[in-house]
């Protein structure tokens, strides 16, 4: 499996890694309430309702991801940039969740943009082809 398909199974796990501290919040209200459990994360505060906002992003920024690198995939556009997009995605995401629990709100915003640009170049990498190859 090549780097960029690890990252977006890595990013897919992030999801997930993002709502440990939600789990932890609910049951500290006294337990996790399956029968309703957005309502109950709803009234969240702190790291857990900041965890839950996480949580929802990287679906979000998943999205875009996966298409940037199957855009990449699909046209055969291979190469160190491709890997090195993926590879500072996966990275951004990470540094991305502990802002947000850590509740570091501009440095948040700036590795969040910058999984963004990763992402972005994704997509348009085709037209750097020549380049890549």
């Amino acid at each position: 499996m090549s780097i960029p398909f690890w990252c977006v199974f890595i990013s897919a796990v992030l999801i997930y890694v993002a709502r440990m501290p939600v789990t932890t919040a609910m049951k500290e209200q006294g337990g996790y309430n399956n029968h309703l459990p957005r309502q109950q994360q709803a009234q969240l505060t702190g790291l857990g309702a900041r965890a839950v906002a996480a949580h929802q992003n990287c679906f979000e920024a998943f999205i875009l991801f996966a298409v940037g690198v199957l855009m990449a995939h699909t046209t055969q556009t291979a190469g160190w940039l491709i890997d090195l997009l993926a590879i500072m995605f996966v990275i951004a995401r990470v540094i991305y969740l502990v802002c947000y629990w850590k509740d570091l709100a501009w440095q948040r915003s700036l590795v969040w943009l910058v999984g963004l640009v990763c992402t972005l170049l994704l997509m348009i990498s085709p037209i750097f082809r020549t380049i890549l190859l």
